[in-house]
């Protein structure tokens, strides 16, 4: 959505100075060991689960920043500090950019970048750092009446997870967007309330618990994730856990969004959260100045593209809209849809033909994009007065995706957020031959749960992959006669990087396209599938 704001001006001296947006840096974290000495100052006990479970380890990211630098530049002439993050150790500030570029000056501070990139020409430079409760588990319905509903859910084979007992149970969603009026009243999100599934509100933008207000463009989501009206509406994942974020301002279109996002996104890590639904994007702002290029479409370059791949860090899966901008000139997705970990999802109609709005790829550095898509042509919603309307865009897409994900991740609860995400991508109908207009495709959720069955229960079958660690080549053991075999490799963020045939004359695997560094693998022979790490040196 493209909005309207008045610029914010200042009257110094008799002259008129605009009012900036940038980003201040700090040099450390004076109080890391305290905090890494006492985790459940900075993180809950499900967030420290959640990272014992994945086999994630606290560091720097998680301590907060250091409150003597919140408060020196609060009480900076001139500046007003919007919002903070500790994964980046900064905050989002606001002033002239004279007084912005004075805080370079100040001995604990790294840097100043400025949301108008015109301006990041002097002072000292940022280098951007890269990322290398008890669950009370309801009796869930094996049979939904989906009604008009049905569609976007068995698009995604998502109803054989449901009559699974799958339904997103003890699974934490957490989702951001513009607003949530009428969640509290509407008869569609009763069955939420009624089993205590919402854990909490937060509106990043007024700064209150009470996040029930504003656009209407949250509740649209959330109730295509957890609404139920009986022979109507059935939310993908109806029995999931969720948190309710606004860190959009539906009056306005300016970068301070993004940190909005990353602080709701830092929030939810702290409280456990494993799926963030994002059904929103940005590329063009108010001022045209803080506008991005398709070159800055690269997962690094912008600060919620950057949060996200740290969100991914920590442990959570992040399912982002791709955008709807497909039928315009700049069709490209924009950020955070653009981050190489987030799992973008475009939009299909109920035949499966993706929308001309859906946004497309690739990223700016060659990347594929979208990664999936799922139903948002006329995806059955609910609105603020709990009428059920069929509503589309990329927005829905993500979250009709999310549930999905939540019911997975249920079912298969000792998996990493990145072999959930690789699953999901396998089981998607263009996985073999992916594009920028569908991704991997449509991805089939009970393939994927089968899958992983397969290679839980696949008694220990043993092809053993030498040596390892490896410099250059990487050997298997000889196939039974006659087979064939696959060989996937997937980098520590689950991106496959390398796939390769094997048979009885070609057992052996060139790696030299592959940096030094730690590799899952994915060994297929005859349906059986054999799971391991391997080390390049």
């Amino acid at each position: 959505m493209k909005k309207f704001i008045l610029a914010v001006l200042l009257l110094a001296s008799g002259t008129i100075l605009a009012q900036e947006d940038a980003w201040v840096y700090f040099n450390d974290k004076p109080d890391t060991e305290f905090y890494l000495d006492n985790p459940l100052e900075m993180l809950s006990q499900k967030a420290l689960d959640r990272r014992t479970n994945q086999g994630i380890e606290l560091d720097e990211l998680d301590v907060p920043v250091h409150q003597d630098y919140i408060d020196a530049i609060t009480n900076a002439d001139g500046i007003t500090v919007m919002a903070k993050s500790k994964w980046m150790n900064a905050l989002h500030i606001r002033g002239t950019q004279e007084d912005i570029s004075a805080l370079s000056d100040l001995e604990f501070v790294l840097g100043v970048e400025f949301a108008n990139k015109l301006l990041n020409t002097s002072g000292r430079g940022v280098q951007q750092q890269q990322t290398t409760v008890t669950n009370k588990f309801l009796q869930t319905e094996v049979d939904f009446d989906y009604g008009i509903s049905s569609n976007q859910i068995t698009m995604l084979s998502g109803e054989d997870l449901h009559q699974q007992g799958y339904t997103g149970a003890g699974i934490t969603i957490a989702v951001l967007d513009a607003g949530y009026p009428g969640v509290d009243t509407a008869a569609p999100f009763q069955r939420l309330f009624n089993n205590n599934l919402i854990l909490g509100t937060y509106d990043f933008i007024e700064d209150t618990e009470n996040a029930y207000t504003a656009d209407s463009h949250g509740t649209i989501i959330l109730s295509t994730i957890g609404g139920y009206a009986e022979g109507e509406l059935v939310g993908t994942a109806p029995d999931a856990f969720y948190y309710l974020f606004r860190t959009e301002d539906a009056e306005s279109e300016n970068p301070v969004e993004e940190s909005y996002w990353v602080e709701a996104a830092e929030y939810a890590d702290s409280l456990g959260v494993d799926i963030i639904n994002t059904s929103l994007g940005y590329f063009d702002y108010d001022n045209p100045n803080y506008n991005y290029t398709y070159e800055d479409i690269d997962g690094q370059t912008a600060f919620i593209s950057r949060g996200a791949e740290i969100a991914f860090s920590r442990g959570m899966i992040c399912v982002t809209s791709a955008g709807n901008s497909g039928n315009s000139e700049n069709p490209n997705i924009g950020v955070p849809a653009d981050a190489s970990t987030t799992l973008a999802v475009g939009a299909v109609n109920a035949e499966e033909t993706r929308s001309p709005f859906s946004s497309i790829g690739p990223t700016s550095d060659g990347r594929i994009k979208p990664d999936v898509m799922a139903r948002g042509v006329a995806t059955i919603a609910s609105n603020t007065e709990g009428e059920i309307i069929p509503v589309s865009g990329t927005s829905l897409s993500a979250p009709v995706l999310s549930g999905i994900v939540a019911c997975l991740w249920q079912a298969l609860p000792d998996m990493t957020n990145a072999e959930i995400v690789a699953l999901i991508k396998q089981a998607s109908d263009r996985y073999d031959n992916p594009d920028n207009q569908y991704g991997y495709g449509i991805p089939n959720f009970a393939l994927a749960l089968a899958t992983a069955s397969t290679i839980i229960n696949n008694d220990n079958i043993q092809f053993k992959l030498y040596p390892n660690p490896t410099s250059n080549t990487i050997n298997i053991t000889p196939l039974p006669n006659g087979q064939v075999g696959k060989l996937y490799i997937y980098n520590t963020i689950g991106q496959l990087v390398l796939q390769d045939e094997l048979s009885g004359n070609k057992l052996s695997v060139s790696l030299t396209t592959l940096a030094s560094g730690l590799y899952s693998y994915q060994l297929n022979v005859n349906g059986k599938i054999q799971l391991g790490k391997l080390i390049k040196n």
